[in-house]
């Protein structure tokens, strides 16, 4: 087939129609052409080979975009040569496609870091008591971010330094020594230390995915660790963003870094007169029944002691800080209860001693007065 006589009859007949629009739709059509063979082929694959290979569905669907922008950008090449067009329209239309390509180059890389990310977190479903499934977590999903954020960074970087007027102005910005540059850095410090935060975190683990922390004086568990900040759900489901450079620079605590086993304090003021090895006794029981106890750690201590009450202090441990808060209070209702109803003079009261009126008040206040005639006088 003769493509130059081809052309020249089509030339011939649309002779009326100016040679950039028959350009622009030829772009056009080989781009609807191409969405269109996209579909057409994603569908076939699916009802093929769907039901066997669940993979290649996940596959298609996260890499559609990716892939549509590729046959676009085939068919654009395709028919660009062919296209009558000017410097004027070609010369623009060359340059976008080399961005698009660029563009396109990134996207990939992204879709590759992000599916083998979560290629490798299915291993590692259950982050609730799995403290490796928790590390590793951790480290893919910083990791994964500040992947994603370099290969945006290069990919704009390239995609800029294809145009001479902003190459030129790039390399004096970042060759200078002048204002301009200290700028730059002093805005860019910011994301920087973020990034080498994100690193640092990832690396050395001060924090991970669902640990339990309090930070300024909120508690709640931390929820994502983005490329430059983390976001801590609170126990209320508010939720707190903090720089991932706060966790290098101050002072935190982290309730599950090593085990998410945490022991929890009851207080409680009695009387005096308290049997405080029947109460132990009775803890011990009690903690036993209940199902958040973890079965290490119960006990009972005389902690302080002032003119009124002494202080007991229960120590009682569970799985997670969830449900060391639920026995705490569950163990303090029921001791509150046990000791009401099975142990009254164990509640703390206030004495005084009445003097009678009389001559003897003078003596009364004189000589000592011994325990035993003080508690006859305060039952009396």
């Amino acid at each position: 087939m003769d493509w130059q006589a081809l052309m020249a009859d089509i030339d011939g007949m649309l002779g009326w129609i100016p040679s950039w629009f028959i350009g622009l739709g030829l772009v056009a059509g080989a781009i609807l052409v191409a969405l269109f063979v996209y579909r057409v082929a994603a569908r076939l694959l699916n009802r093929a080979f769907g039901t066997r290979l669940p993979l290649l569905s996940v596959f298609i669907e996260r890499t559609a975009g990716p892939a549509q922008m590729a046959l676009c950008l085939a068919a654009v090449a395709l028919v660009l040569p062919f296209a009558p067009l000017d410097d004027m329209i070609r010369t623009p239309l060359t340059r976008l496609f080399v961005v698009a390509f660029i563009a396109l180059v990134g996207w990939i890389s992204i879709r590759i870091v992000d599916m083998s990310a979560a290629r490798y977190l299915q291993n590692f479903r259950d982050v609730t008591e799995n403290f490796i499934a928790r590390k590793h977590v951790t480290q893919v999903r910083v990791f994964k971010r500040v992947t994603d954020t370099i290969i945006v960074v290069i990919t704009v970087s390239t995609a800029l330094m294809t145009f001479d007027s902003v190459r030129q102005y790039g390399v004096s910005l970042f060759a200078s020594a002048g204002a301009a540059g200290i700028i730059v850095g002093l805005a860019a410090r910011p994301l920087l230390s973020n990034l080498i935060a994100g690193l640092q975190i990832a690396i050395t683990q001060p924090i991970r995915i669902e640990d339990a922390v309090i930070i300024e004086n909120e508690w709640g568990w931390v929820e994502d660790i983005a490329s430059t900040y983390v976001v801590i759900r609170l126990w209320d489901w508010r939720r707190m963003v903090v720089p991932l450079s706060y966790f290098i620079e101050k002072p935190f605590q982290n309730w599950t870094r090593d085990t998410a086993s945490l022991i929890g304090v009851i207080a409680l003021h009695v009387d005096y007169r308290a049997d405080v090895p029947r109460i132990r006794s009775w803890l011990e029981q009690a903690v036993k029944q209940s199902k958040l106890w973890d079965g290490k750690v119960v006990n009972l201590q005389v902690i302080d002691a002032d003119s009124h009450t002494i202080e007991l202090r229960a120590l009682v441990s569970a799985r997670n800080a969830p449900q060391s808060w639920d026995l705490r209070c569950e163990i303090r209702e029921e001791l509150v209860a046990f000791i009401r109803d099975e142990m009254p003079e164990a509640l703390p009261r206030t004495r005084a001693i009445l003097i009678p009126s009389g001559d003897d008040d003078t003596d009364l206040l004189r000589r000592p007065v011994s325990p035993q005639e003080m508690q006859a006088r305060v039952h009396s």
